[in-house]
């Protein structure tokens, strides 16, 4: 069974055990984060919920980009990126604590293939969760970086966090 949109637009038809799948997602995550559980405030929940998985199908977030298909590649995904936030982190301390402070500022431009532009705003969030790495600017399947050091330029040029992010979204 699939929802139709009655209002014209182009919407394309959604499966509703896709919505329901988020709705479950998203009450479980509920849930476990609240930890309060009498009747009033999970009535509360449920209907957050659902109200979240209606914006999210009317902003097409079940149409053609990372969705719920990427949950299981998630945890790997964040445990390697969380790796490459503790040595950006370790690295950038290591640059305050010199008394040369040995830095190269570089900007760098990426290609992003990653599938479309959901995949690129993660795609750059990555790369600015990492420390001494700012995206500047996402346009057109490139990304504008700023690196603080040369070797920081080298290694996002390698592709890496290109390749891991479009794992995300593998079939």
């Amino acid at each position: 069974m699939n929802l139709g949109d009655d209002s014209g637009s182009d919407q394309a038809q959604v499966p509703v055990s896709s919505i329901a799948l988020l709705v479950l997602v998203l009450f479980a995550a509920w849930l476990l984060w609240s930890g309060i559980y009498k009747p009033l405030v999970i009535g509360l929940g449920v209907f957050s919920c659902f109200l979240s998985a209606y914006i999210a199908y009317r902003m097409d977030f079940f149409k053609g980009h990372i969705a719920l298909r990427a949950l299981p590649r998630l945890p790997g995904y964040w445990a390697w990126l969380l790796l490459e936030i503790i040595k950006s982190s370790i690295d950038v301390a290591r640059i305050i604590l010199s008394r040369k402070m040995p830095i190269t500022p570089t900007l760098v431009e990426l290609e992003a293939s990653t599938n479309g532009p959901v995949g690129q705003a993660i795609l750059g969030n990555a790369i600015t969760l990492s420390p001494g790495t700012v995206t500047l600017d996402v346009y057109d399947g490139r990304l504008r970086v700023h690196c603080i050091t040369q070797a920081g330029a080298t290694a996002l040029k390698t592709g890496e966090f290109e390749r891991r992010t479009r794992a995300l979204d593998a079939d």
